[in-house]
């Protein structure tokens, strides 16, 4: 990708990407803004040991463009953007973090920035020794992120549930939930008070059985959730799971997880559609921490996470309608109408030929 960088950027309406390098602390990423036409980028920081430069590139565009979306369909004053940092053995840790607070600082509120993988409140605190524009990890930020998320993606099941036969019933609903982290765990925890049966599938040992022994839950092999028979696949834990190998073992009617990008390219949507598996479009259902920060930092409030859950729902049960309307894939419809939102900011507001339109207009 290094040698199409533009073309790239200008396929997805880039508006621009910064290499970034700090020699003092061997800090090596790289910063995609996709969209500020009408507020900040906002988008987390992903420490990964991605295999080489490219790849990094590749996962910043892609992440980016993703918040994008988010952020459209979110209805937020704000447009998408991703650091990544790719981590090496030489990398050092927190200096690395506080280097990139004060290249946050620089961009002087065009960027603001918080936890993603590899990037918790440790790694926030350095850097919010440098920046105002970062998720404070402490009691002065808006606190609650992986609550909102769970809740979201939680109220969003119930979505999918009614939508597909008329009501929930949790106590006849059977939930696998891969990833035990802070939102799978709050995912896990809203599912067992509601009835269902939850198994769950954590690669470390440590964080599984002190999650089994908080909630009772069943735990199953790591890589073994896509054999497992049930009525909800939830993904909290890295994108792409969903690819040509893992559609083949799927046992699940709806799969609907807090994990961003979980479709390892968009054309599994149609396939998981043809297989008779419900897909919640996961920019859609894991908006609850960007939400909850993006209110707190462009309007000075704490968005309640049960406001934020039903807020939510509501995006989610409307674009699930429209989609069975239109006889469309609810992720494409997904897609179409972010795009159609971000170019009609872009616009200033003004009309703008749909890209719904344009797709209905051909068939």
């Amino acid at each position: 990708m290094g040698n199409h960088i533009l073309e790239a950027m200008a396929r997805e309406g880039f508006e621009e990407v910064t290499a970034i390098h700090d020699r003092d602390s061997n800090l090596r990423g790289f910063l995609g803004l996709h969209d500020t036409s009408v507020g900040p980028a906002i988008g987390g920081i992903r420490r990964w040991s991605y295999l080489d430069e490219d790849r990094a590139l590749r996962d910043c565009l892609r992440l980016s463009r993703a918040m994008s979306h988010k952020c459209a369909i979110a209805g937020l004053q704000a447009g998408g953007g991703k650091l990544v940092v790719i981590d090496r053995p030489d990398l050092e840790v927190e200096a690395a973090y506080r280097a990139i607070g004060s290249f946050v600082e620089r961009l002087r509120g065009r960027f603001y920035t918080g936890p993603d993988v590899g990037t918790s409140a440790k790694e926030l605190a350095c850097v919010a020794e440098k920046t105002r524009y970062v998720t404070d990890p402490g009691p002065d930020g808006p606190g609650e992120l992986a609550e909102a998320t769970a809740e979201g993606v939680f109220r969003s099941m119930e979505a999918a549930l009614r939508h597909l036969d008329g009501d929930v019933d949790w106590k006849k609903r059977s939930v696998v939930v891969q990833g035990l982290g802070e939102v799978g765990r709050g995912l896990a925890r809203r599912l067992v008070e509601q009835g269902a049966r939850v198994r769950a599938a954590e690669i470390d040992p440590d964080r599984a059985l002190q999650v089994h022994e908080e909630l009772e839950i069943e735990l199953i092999d790591p890589s073994s959730e896509f054999d497992v028979a049930c009525d909800i696949l939830a993904p909290c834990a890295l994108g792409g799971i969903l690819h040509d190998l893992t559609l083949t073992r799927l046992r699940c009617r709806i799969v609907a997880g807090a994990a961003n990008n979980v479709l390892a390219r968009a054309a599994h949507a149609d396939r998981l559609h043809e297989m008779g598996i419900f897909y919640a479009p996961d920019f859609v259902i894991n908006a609850g921490a960007l939400i909850r920060g993006a209110l707190f930092h462009l309007e000075g409030r704490l968005e309640p996470v049960a406001a934020i859950g039903t807020r939510i729902e509501k995006t989610a049960l409307g674009l699930f309608e429209r989609a069975r309307e239109r006889n469309l894939v609810p992720a494409r419809l997904a897609v179409i109408e972010a795009e159609d939102e971000i170019e009609r900011r872009r616009s200033g507001g003004g009309p703008t030929i749909s890209s719904l339109a344009r797709l209905e207009k051909r068939t």
